[in-house]
């Protein structure tokens, strides 16, 4: 199903979770782990979308250290970058981004071809693609309702990392298309009016927020909080 990663330097900068276990900041990724896990058992809850107010609030450091917590619990997980305008995925695992979400959006190629096997057990990556003139359009589409679902039946758990909230529509849309969110903030940083009106704005989706990650608390603590279950 999945391609195998290219060349041999597979460690990345930001996934604090695979590279350092035992720091404060990966005891919280696995807070946020188990929170999901427990809100599973009540409601279906496989595909989920990271996300933040503004950019360089830390949602694609938080996204993928999620997928690699579930996947070391023995999940199979998919992390997806819909994050169409600026991706990063592809940089964090040092993967190419030729192919992709997009390419398998526009039929050009298969979305079994185009997902990628990570050196973590158990965890796999579908990397944007090339950027399209009309993400939102793009990912509004019957076809990408029709690879959600078909992901769904492939893994336990779809991790979404999509773009800053305020500052475009996509990640409202794929919100609708999900089954929760978790919302990404900057302590000291993002302005308090503009994460209520992301909270407002999320809560109209489909979807329920199912938690707040807010990143640079304590740095003493590696600046990292969890706040579950706000709606």
């Amino acid at each position: 199903m999945s391609r195998k990663l290219k060349g041999k330097n597979t460690k990345a900068v930001n996934l604090i979770a695979y590279n350092q276990p035992k720091l404060h900041i990966t005891e919280q990724y696995r807070l946020v782990r188990t929170n999901i896990l427990f809100s599973s058992v009540d409601r279906n809850l496989k595909t989920i979308i990271v996300t933040s107010p503004e950019p360089s609030e830390g949602k694609t450091t938080t996204a993928a250290n999620l997928a690699i917590v579930l996947a070391q619990q023995g999940k199979h997980v998919l992390l997806v970058d819909a994050d169409l305008r600026k991706p990063s995925v592809h940089h964090s695992f040092k993967v190419s981004n030729i192919q992709g979400l997009t390419s398998v959006l526009t039929k050009k190629t298969d979305l079994e071809e185009a997902i990628y096997k990570t050196h973590v057990p158990f965890l796999n990556i579908l990397t944007s693609g090339p950027i399209p003139p009309n993400p939102a359009e793009i990912l509004d589409s019957k076809a990408m309702e029709m690879i959600i679902e078909k992901l769904k039946g492939m893994f336990e758990f779809v991790i979404f990392d999509t773009p800053p909230v305020l500052a475009v529509t996509d990640s409202q849309i794929i919100a609708n298309k999900c089954d929760g969110i978790v919302m990404v903030v900057a302590s000291g940083k993002t302005n308090k009016e503009h994460a209520v009106k992301t909270k407002e704005l999320l809560e109209k989706t489909k979807s329920k927020i199912i938690g707040v990650v807010v990143n640079g608390v304590d740095s003493k603590r590696d600046g990292y909080y969890y706040e579950y279950g706000k709606n």
